[in-house]
């Protein structure tokens, strides 16, 4: 059954603020004579919207906010274009596939935090190297699902298409790529947030600028309302990427039926 969405948004919101509610008065109000979230590790919801609205009145952030969506956009398109791409090809080409597959395996399995000293060996201190960072995450979460997404394809769609006389190029727009669309808008939905995460590991390990560098600044002087601060504003920047995605992806995939147990 399908839920209406203002039903939805109100359900959402009522999420929020009943978590923020606890919060506050875990962190407010002593229950036995302790609090359940003391404020010097915690905070408080209204110390940390305090703290966000401060940073963008005095322009603060608008400097560290630039640096980071321009290393997470980067790392997302950069990430995701090649994880398409490879993934389409490797689909298309099994003995390749089969070839390169232990390698595949071996790099995905590496951990990312290791690799980001050696970015920033390689590539420096500036955005390069968190980009990179983040590339490495996103690229591997897209190539999987664009591979088996092109290798589900049914078989009986398939030898019908080429019974009509499709072409490789006919084949690619009308049987691959459509059965890639899903399986890859679904990839891009967590890339989003992993292309955040490349880029703000690698600001935290180092930089100069950037909403990682600013939680880091924070927490090395347990400033702890900072910490909370940068982190809202990251939850709230991947939200409004995530938007985007959803709008282009239910543009893209206006053909596609609805799943049995959302339609009315």
């Amino acid at each position: 059954m399908k839920i209406h969405p203002g039903r939805l948004l109100l359900l959402q919101i009522l999420v929020a603020v009943v978590a923020i509610g606890f919060w506050q008065f875990g962190a407010t109000v002593p229950v036995g004579g302790t609090y359940l979230l003391p404020e010097f590790f915690f905070s408080t919801p209204l110390d940390v919207m305090k703290r966000v609205v401060q940073l963008f009145v005095s322009g603060t952030i608008w400097k560290h906010l630039w640096i980071t969506l321009t290393e997470t956009v980067l790392a997302f398109v950069i990430g995701s274009a090649a994880g398409v791409a490879i993934g389409f090809w490797f689909a298309r080409k099994p003995i390749l596939a089969a070839v390169f597959d232990p390698y595949v395996k071996m790099v995905n399995a590496l951990p990312r935090v290791v690799l980001a000293p050696i970015f920033m060996l390689w590539l420096g201190l500036g955005i390069w190297s968190k980009v990179a960072l983040g590339v490495s995450l996103v690229f591997f979460i897209v190539f999987f699902n664009v591979y088996q997404g092109v290798k589900e394809v049914s078989p009986v769609v398939l030898a019908n298409a080429r019974m009509m006389g499709m072409s490789e190029h006919q084949l690619f727009r009308n049987v691959y790529w459509p059965s890639a669309l899903s399986w890859m808008f679904s990839s891009l939905h967590t890339s989003v947030g992993f292309a955040l995460v490349g880029a703000v590991v690698g600001e935290y390990l180092g930089a100069s600028a950037g909403l990682g560098y600013l939680i880091h600044q924070a927490e090395g002087v347990f400033d702890v309302t900072g910490v909370f601060a940068g982190m809202f504003i990251l939850a709230a920047f991947v939200l409004i990427i995530d938007w985007g995605v959803t709008r282009i992806e239910n543009r893209l995939l206006v053909w596609r039926p609805q799943p049995a147990g959302e339609q009315a």
